[in-house]
């Protein structure tokens, strides 16, 4: 049996846009940006969900119009090639598993031990491998935990005392459209909706819904969160890389610490869950070996263990910072692949206005060359490598 099951409805599929969201972003990636540009993070988070908008429409379109696992991999294969592709699927690869690297690190530092994350990263892959619907199930007791947390988050900052004395970094221009590359990739998980296409049903009416409930929901949150973040800043000068940094050894402070703890591993285990869906699509077009397009009682196991393997492995850069910023240049990258593809719908598949596309494209092209360089030159590299990859692969097969 090579096909997976249509388990997701509308509300299923939400939720495991929202667990794949909720977690790194929330928790970490505003309180860094905060470092970028102070209190204009408030402006940088709703600019970063536009920009997530538009390519969130264009995902949603590609999804109805093509519903199999893969996401952009397969859309991109359809719509522009193979060579276009194989990219996006590289780069999907290279940005989630980097994003799942992170929220493994910030879970682990929760608990305080350097060995911490790869033994999450094993329970989360175990947990995975056993199936969609008991996934499904343990994502809406975390994304419970998870809203509740960020709530709680919010009305501690509400409540902190104080004039407003301190105003942060100064907020240029590069360094804000820096912060919103950097929460762009805070929205993205709504692309796991579509990544797993093959799994939702009625999916030309589901996955557009779910897309944009998800990111409204998610905006508002993050929103709220970067105010909270600026008034903890400015009232008492708090700051960190976390929002449990942030709120260290304040009364109520433990329901953010239990919150992160529950984002952190719903991402890790929403980022297994469409990271495996994309070594199967690639191991079933021949761009990765055959092995990873094995289904087992509608799970595919292997290529939920190699995810596991390299999420695993990411882990070992130790530093949320770098993994973050590496996960963001792969993550624009892939999206602008994702709206080329967009482009090229038919007039009878497009839902959505054609510049919506434009727009996407455009702005992730943009946003990308306001990264670190030093990061942006790494991310070049290993993406050759991928490249190179498929040039000896391909070649490989067909003698």
């Amino acid at each position: 049996m090579s096909e997976l099951r249509r388990e997701l409805g509308l509300p299923g599929a939400v939720i495991t846009g929202l667990g794949s969201i909720l977690g790194t972003g929330a928790f970490v990636a505003i309180a860094i940006a905060h470092d970028f540009v102070g209190p204009l993070v408030v402006v940088a988070a709703p600019v970063a969900g536009l920009v997530a908008t538009f390519n969130g429409l264009s995902s949603a379109a590609l999804a109805s119009a093509h519903p199999v696992a893969g996401g952009t991999y397969e859309y991109g294969t359809k719509y522009l090639g193979p060579w276009p592709g194989f990219l996006a699927g590289w780069l999907f690869l290279l940005a989630k598993s980097a994003s799942a690297a992170t929220a493994a690190l910030a879970l682990g530092r929760l608990f305080g031990f350097s060995w911490a994350p790869l033994v999450i990263v094993v329970a989360m892959t175990a947990l995975v491998a056993t199936g969609l619907r008991r996934t499904t199930a343990v994502n809406l007791i975390l994304i419970t935990i998870t809203i509740t947390g960020l709530v709680g988050f919010v009305v501690l900052a509400a409540q902190v005392t104080g004039s407003a004395t301190n105003t942060g970094p100064s907020g240029d221009w590069p360094s804000l459209l820096e912060a919103i590359a950097f929460l762009f990739v805070a929205y993205t998980g709504y692309g796991r909706i579509a990544t797993m296409g093959e799994e939702v049903r009625d999916p030309a009416k589901t996955i557009p819904r779910a897309v944009i409930v998800t990111l409204a929901v998610t905006a508002a949150l993050y929103t709220s969160i970067a105010w909270g973040v600026s008034r903890f800043w400015s009232r008492s000068g708090r700051t960190g890389e976390t929002l449990t940094d942030i709120v260290d050894g304040l009364t109520g402070s433990q329901i953010v610490v239990v919150a992160a703890g529950a984002a952190m591993a719903g991402v890790l285990l929403n980022l297994i869950l469409g990271l495996s869906r994309v070594w199967l699509a690639m191991g079933r077009r021949g761009d990765m070996p055959s092995a990873l397009a094995r289904v087992t009682d509608g799970s595919p196991r292997v290529a939920v263990i190699v995810t596991g393997v390299a999420i695993g492995g990411l882990t070992l850069l130790g530093d949320l910072r770098v993994a973050w910023s590496f996960s963001a240049f792969s993550v624009l990258l892939y999206y602008a692949v994702t709206n080329a593809a967009a482009l090229r719908l038919s007039p009878s598949e497009r839902r959505f206005p054609r510049w919506t596309a434009w727009a996407g494209l455009t702005s992730c092209l943009f946003l990308a060359l306001w990264l670190d360089p030093a990061v942006v030159g790494v991310s070049l590299v290993v993406i050759a490598s991928g490249l190179v990859w498929r040039a000896i692969w391909t070649q490989r097969a067909r003698t």
